[in-house]
């Protein structure tokens, strides 16, 4: 799987975010979160990147829940 490079701050300070907002509900690091959104799934960049413009306007428990939706429903386990 080829990762994007993530060019603009904004970008990867709202990526950073999400991350850490889903390891704090979850319980788990967010290295392993990153994994997880990288190496298990594609979700980082199929998903998280690509709603940025959308997702970034809306609350912490909106985002997360949102992703933590698309990560049940791609088969993984939260």
């Amino acid at each position: 799987m080829e990762r994007e490079r993530i060019d603009n701050i904004e970008v990867l300070e709202y990526v950073l975010f999400c991350i850490e907002g889903i390891a704090e509900k979850i319980g788990k690091d967010g290295g392993e979160v990153y994994r997880m959104l990288t190496e298990n799934s594609d979700i980082l960049n199929s998903y998280i990147v690509p709603v940025y413009d959308v997702l970034h306007t809306q609350g912490k428990d909106y985002i997360v829940e949102d992703i933590l939706d698309v990560m049940r429903k791609r088969g993984l386990t939260v």
